[in-house]
C-alpha cells in the first residue's frame, strides 16, 4: 500500500463492515500501516498448531518451563477497508476527519466524527 498513514491506531474501538466477523466490534491490538491491516481482538481468528517448547530465559531458576502446545486460536489481520472507527461518544461506526487547533502557537491534529449529530473528538 503506497499510503503508510492509517486513521486509525492501536487502542481504537472499530466495527468489521464485511467478513465472516460482519457487524462485530472489537479493540485494535496493532496497526501495520505498510500492509494496510489491523489486528483486532477475538475477531477474524486462525487457528495455529504449536509444538511445545522452552521459554525464553524464564527468570532463570533452575529448571527450564514450557510454552504448553497444542491448537490456538490467534488474531490475523484484517484489511483496513473492511473496518471503520466506533465513536467513543455516539457509538456508532464513523469515518474520521481531522480538526487542526492552534494551542500556544503549535498546531495540533486531532481526529474528529464525522457524523452530523455528533462531531466531537475521538482521540481523548
Amino acid at each position: 500500500m503506497s499510503n503508510t498513514k492509517l486513521k486509525i491506531r492501536k487502542g481504537d474501538v472499530v466495527q468489521v463492515l464485511s467478513g465472516k466477523d460482519r457487524g462485530k466490534q472489537g479493540r485494535v491490538l496493532a496497526a501495520l500501516p505498510r500492509e494496510g491491516k489491523v489486528v483486532v481482538e477475538n475477531l477474524n481468528t486462525i487457528k495455529r498448531h504449536l509444538k511445545p517448547r522452552p521459554m525464553k530465559d524464564p527468570s532463570r531458576m533452575g529448571a527450564t518451563q514450557m510454552i504448553p502446545g497444542g491448537v490456538i486460536d490467534r488474531p490475523a489481520p484484517i484489511q483496513i477497508s473492511n473496518v471503520m472507527v466506533v465513536c467513543p461518544v455516539c457509538k456508532r461506526p464513523t469515518r474520521i476527519a481531522h480538526d487542526v487547533k492552534e494551542v500556544k502557537g503549535e498546531r495540533h491534529r486531532t481526529r474528529v466524527c464525522k457524523r452530523a449529530d455528533c462531531g466531537q473528538e475521538i482521540d481523548r
